[in-house]
């Protein structure tokens, strides 16, 4: 056991060094980042339709690209899920990540290339392993094997030799043989589609295992944890997995279920964020003391960011690295290795400190709440929620906000649906605590409702713990990578999720019918 880790300490060492380079001058590791991209793509059809081959400067690329969302190359997609080449990239694409909204049936095909694959979703993931070795230098992590909770994979139905799943399927399915041998579960039931038969093969196949590590969703990592208690008798996890040491969290905030996780985990955990989504792993938490994750500049993906006030205007201006204000909010717009240019992400970001450049996730461009002009974000509700959770001792599993408008003696307000695990003895008391938690991390909140003038006090109401699971399940999204939106401006997914409370599972299968 003792023999793996000095290797692995050497191997981060080496890692580190590499890291530290960009870190040093990321100004000309981005340029060198995109004109390596420009060089790949002015070889396939978008590179020839925007003269990549005339493109000498940044601003040269910003001027002739336009800023586009997926409907924008989905006839690109369409054309490659077919097994046309050479469309968006320059080296054949096999593979594609399927990601589909929360709030919609349509699915998202991302292509995944070589290249995003080794420079950037494996090269990465060796530098969180390097980030987590460089603050724990003695780990055994390796000693052991790392749980994963991935999603489902399945092979296209257009053209057998195009294949598509979850990023976590896609990564998983090409990972290196020797992967294998320092993860867990087996690959056959890590991609399994259906979820409550998966929960139950992962439960059963790994209760057993050395698990050093875990890394999944909040949400459903903590449905698989409570199996695994329950198959144990165990109070924590610590105790049926007593090596167990890092969590590797990502795809919502952790804010809302940290206390959750330490408690069923027991004490002496690790937790360490990670921003990777279909489209490229684009940071990690590289410090347990680090406000924010550091963002990654060398790994295919050119980045601008887009002020959030400039979003839907006809031609949005964007900024580069050496523009960025701490604090400010964005919009992340990338070109990658891919084969995506000047793509919008659809999740807004904000610095926390620059050189090095780190980030935190804030929320969705469409996801937020300013009906009143309130301006609040899922990381506004976040905070308020992890807090007033704190203070009153009670634990939420999941949530949603839309809002209440306006009616004839009625100011507006907000609603909110909640899960609780141990819900509070009085709603009242916990709305009135979560108003004023609101308040305190934002101004705009805070003035809409000075006196009642714009907006009341919240609503609060406490559905079933199953709720939102029953919801998701409705839609075909259970596991994985797919999580409840938090914040809407319309009352449709408030009522539709409100239909889903009183419901049996019999009742969802049949509804689903």
């Amino acid at each position: 056991m003792k023999l793996i880790s000095p290797t692995i300490s050497r191997f981060a060492r080496i890692r580190s060094w590499r890291m530290e380079q960009w870190m040093t001058d990321p100004i000309a590791t981005q340029r060198d980042v995109l004109q390596d991209l420009v060089t790949h793509g002015q070889f396939a059809e978008i590179g020839r339709q925007y003269g990549f081959k005339n493109l000498f400067s940044i601003r040269d690329f910003k001027k002739s690209i336009p800023i586009v969302e997926y409907d924008a190359i989905k006839p690109f997609i369409d054309r490659m899920m077919k097994g046309e080449n050479n469309l968006l990239w320059n080296t054949p694409v096999n593979w594609f990540a399927k990601s589909s909204g929360t709030t919609s049936d349509k699915s998202k095909f991302i292509p995944i290339t070589n290249e995003s694959l080794n420079d950037c979703h494996y090269q990465a993931a060796k530098d969180v392993l390097t980030m987590y070795y460089n603050f724990n230098p003695d780990s055994d992590l390796l000693t052991g094997r790392g749980l994963v909770i991935g999603g489902s994979h399945q092979m296209s139905v257009i053209n057998d030799d195009i294949q598509y799943g979850d990023l976590s399927a896609v990564l998983l399915q090409n990972a290196p043989v020797w992967s294998s041998w320092i993860r867990t579960p087996d690959l056959s039931i890590a991609l399994l589609d259906e979820w409550e038969n998966k929960l139950e093969q992962l439960a059963q196949s790994t209760i057993e295992e050395n698990v050093t590590s875990i890394s999944g969703v909040p949400t459903w990592t903590m449905l698989l944890i409570r199996r695994v208690l329950e198959m144990s008798g165990k109070d924590t996890l610590k105790e049926v997995w007593p090596n167990l040491e890092l969590y590797i969290h990502g795809g919502v905030s952790f804010l809302p279920y940290r206390e959750q996780f330490k408690k069923l985990i027991g004490e002496d955990i690790h937790f360490m964020e990670i921003y990777n989504a279909s489209e490229g792993f684009f940071a990690a938490q590289d410090s347990p003391d680090a406000d924010g994750m550091l963002l990654l500049l060398e790994h295919g993906i050119f980045y601008e960011f887009m002020p959030i006030e400039e979003y839907g205007r006809v031609n949005p201006i964007t900024i580069g690295l050496k523009d960025v204000q701490i604090g400010a909010q964005y919009a992340l717009v990338i070109s990658t290795n891919g084969g995506l240019w000047r793509y919008l992400v659809g999740d807004t970001i904000q610095f926390t400190t620059a050189y090095p450049f780190r980030i935190m996730v804030t929320g969705r461009v469409k996801h937020f709440i300013n009906t009143f002009g309130e301006e609040v974000m899922v990381d506004n509700t976040d905070r308020a929620i992890a807090a007033v959770c704190k203070k009153m001792g009670v634990v939420v599993l999941d949530y949603t906000v839309g809002p209440v408008f306006f009616s004839e003696g009625n100011n507006g307000c907000h609603e909110w649906l909640i899960a609780f695990e141990n819900a509070p003895k009085n709603l009242n008391e916990f709305g009135i605590e979560l108003d004023v938690a609101l308040k305190s991390v934002n101004s705009d909140y805070e003035a809409k409702r000075h006196k009642d003038i714009a907006l009341r006090c919240p609503i609060i109401k406490s559905l079933p713990k199953d709720t939102f699971n029953k919801w998701l399940y409705s839609k075909g999204k259970m596991g994985g990578q797919h999580k409840i939106p938090r914040l809407s401006n319309d009352r449709k997914l408030i009522e539709e999720i409100l239909s889903f409370a009183e419901l049996t599972q019999k009742e969802v299968h049949n509804f689903i019918k």
